[in-house]
């Protein structure tokens, strides 16, 4: 098996906090549909799946950055959820700290 999977819970409760209740980037035509084509793609693939979500209410808001050989990628601005996620109790360690241990 190549990498591993981890079971990541979030739970946020309604009404939303505010930080987390933003208009939706604009987008242009061309960017809005390949927006859809790649969430699509992300669903079909199981890679994402679709949630309980109310149309005035988006937590992040996807967009899209245009790489340099024409291909799209879809980047979610989650920079107010973070103020509510709780930090990992284990941080990952330095490699230099952890080189000097092996050592």
């Amino acid at each position: 098996m190549v990498g591993h999977e981890v079971d990541i819970i979030l739970s946020i409760e309604r009404p939303y906090p505010p930080l987390l209740r933003r208009p939706a980037y604009p987008a242009s035509p061309k960017s809005r549909e390949a927006l859809e084509i790649h969430i699509e793609q992300l669903l079909d693939l199981g890679v994402i799946r679709k949630v309980d979500h109310n149309d005035e209410v988006e937590i992040t808001t996807p967009g899209i950055v245009s790489w340099h050989n024409g291909k799209y990628g879809m980047v979610g601005d989650v920079r107010a959820l973070n103020t509510y996620t709780v930090p990992d109790r284990y941080q990952i360690p330095k490699i230099k700290i952890s080189l000097t241990q092996i050592c």
